[in-house]
C-alpha cells in the first residue's frame, strides 16, 4: 500500500478489502483472473475497471452503475460479501461482530495462500515427522494435533479449487500422522478416529493415494484390536481399488502393509507372497513425489518383513532383521524400538532367552523414551513368555 493511500480513506468496502489485502488493483485483477479460471466463474475484470469499482466513479467522475452479474458474482465470491455492500462506503456497512470479522479474515488469510505457503507447510510437516521418528509421540503429538487445527481452518475457508485441493491432501497426511501417533500412545479409539477424518478429507484430493495411505492405517488399528481377519481383508480392498491409479512406490507399501496383516491373521504363505510382491514393485531408488510420505526402501522393507516372520514363527525372521537393524537409519527410534521387539520375539521362539533379553533391554529403553503404550504393550506380553532373568 502506497503512502499516498495511507492518506486518504477508501471510497467503498471493495477498496478497502483490496487495501487490506495489501495488493496493488493489478495484483488483484491478475489474482481475480487466476480465481475465475480456477472456480469455473465467466466474469473478468482488468486493471481499469477494478479501478473503477473500487472508486465508485465511472468515466468523468460519474456515478457508477451496478456491474454486470458475471463480475458481481465473482467478487461476491472471493470476498464472500454481497455486491451491494462491496461498493458501498465502508462507514455505511453495519458493525460486525467478532464472528463476522473472524470469519473474514479467514477468508482474506486463505485467499494469500500461494505455492510458497504451501511450501512451508509441508516443509514443517516434514521437520515434525523428523521430531516424531527421533522422539516420539510424546513430544511431537501436540504438534500435529496444533497443525491440523491450523490446515482445517485455512482449507474451510479456501474457495480456490487447486488450493483446496493441495490443503486435502496436507490435512490428510496430517490426520494420518496423529492416527499413527494416538496407535503409538495407546489410544487405539482416538487413532481410528483420525484416520477417518483423513480418509474424508483425503477424497477432494485429486491423488486416490492419498485416501489409500490414511485408510491402510485403519487395517493397523484393527490388528491392535485382535481382529487381523478384517484388517487384512481391509487391505485387500484397498489393493484392488487403488492397483491401477497408483504408481509403484505406493503400490508396493499398501502391499507390504497387506503382508503384515495377512500374518497378524497367521496366513504365512500369503504374507510372504504380499511381501514379495512388494520388493518387485519397489523402485531402486524411491524418490518422493507429490504422492503420501512413505517410509518404504530396501531397510524398511526387510524389516516389515521380518516383523511378519517373527509373527509366523518363521526362524529366518532373526537374520532378516539383524540385517535391517544393522542398515537402519538411527534417526527412526520408534522403528528401532519395534524392529528389536520383534528380534526379541524371533529368539523367545527358538528358546534363545538370552538373546531375547538383549533386546527386550534396549527396546524397553526406547519405548520409555518416546513413551510408546504401543511397544510397552507388545513387550509386557513377550516378558511373560521369556520370564526375568
Amino acid at each position: 500500500m502506497s503512502d499516498e493511500t495511507q492518506s486518504r480513506r477508501p471510497h467503498t468496502l471493495l477498496e478497502q478489502l483490496i487495501w487490506e489485502r495489501r495488493e496493488t488493483f493489478a495484483d488483484f485483477a491478475e489474482f481475480a483472473t487466476r480465481f475465475a479460471r480456477d472456480c469455473g466463474e465467466p466474469g473478468t475484470l482488468s486493471v481499469r475497471h477494478v479501478k473503477r469499482l473500487a472508486s465508485g466513479k465511472g468515466d468523468g467522475g460519474k456515478p457508477l452503475g451496478r456491474p454486470q452479474q458475471p463480475t458481481a458474482r465473482l467478487l461476491e465470491r472471493i470476498f464472500g460479501v454481497g455486491i451491494d455492500d462491496l461498493l458501498a462506503p465502508p462507514q455505511t456497512l453495519p458493525v460486525q461482530s467478532d464472528e463476522d470479522a473472524e470469519f473474514r479474515a479467514l477468508l482474506r488469510a486463505s485467499g494469500r495462500i500461494d505455492g510458497s505457503v504451501l511450501q512451508l507447510l509441508r516443509d514443517q510437516l516434514t521437520m515434525t515427522r523428523r521430531l516424531d521418528r527421533q522422539l516420539g509421540a510424546v513430544l511431537a503429538h501436540d504438534e500435529v494435533v496444533t497443525k491440523i487445527g491450523q490446515v482445517g481452518r485455512l482449507m474451510g475457508h479456501s474457495v480456490m479449487p487447486s488450493t483446496r485441493e493441495e490443503l486435502a491432501a496436507l490435512l490428510s497426511e496430517l490426520r494420518t500422522l496423529a492416527g499413527w501417533q494416538a496407535l503409538d500412545l495407546g489410544h487405539v479409539a482416538q487413532s481410528w478416529r483420525y484416520y477417518e477424518d483423513g480418509k474424508m478429507v483425503a477424497r477432494e484430493s485429486t491423488n486416490p493415494a492419498f485416501e489409500a495411505h490414511t485408510s491402510a492405517g485403519q487395517a493397523f488399528v484393527l490388528v491392535d484390536f485382535g481382529e487381523t481377519a478384517s484388517a487384512a481383508e481391509l487391505m485387500a480392498s484397498i489393493r484392488r481399488r487403488v492397483d491401477r491409479k497408483t504408481d509403484r512406490p505406493v503400490r508396493a507399501w499398501l502391499a507390504a502393509a497387506h503382508g503384515e496383516t495377512l500374518a497378524a491373521d497367521g496366513q504365512r504363505s500369503a504374507s510372504l507372497r504380499a511381501f514379495d510382491h512388494a520388493a518387485a514393485l519397489l523402485p531402486d531408488d524411491v524418490g518422493q513425489d507429490d504422492g503420501p510420505y512413505l517410509a518404504l526402501d530396501s531397510v524398511h522393507l526387510a524389516r516389515w518383513r521380518g516383523h511378519a516372520l517373527a509373527r509366523v514363527g518363521e526362524p529366518e525372521a532373526i537374520d532378516v532383521l539383524t540385517d535391517a537393524l544393522v542398515r537402519l537409519d538411527p534417526t527412526f527410534v520408534r522403528a528401532e524400538t519395534a524392529l528389536r521387539v520383534d528380534l526379541a520375539t524371533a529368539f523367545a521362539e527358538i528358546r534363545e532367552r538370552d538373546q531375547a533379553h538383549v533386546h527386550i533391554g534396549r527396546a524397553r529403553t526406547l519405548a520409555a523414551d518416546i513413551g510408546s503404550a504401543r511397544q510397552n504393550r507388545r513387550l509386557e506380553a513377550l516378558m511373560t513368555r521369556v520370564g526375568s532373568r
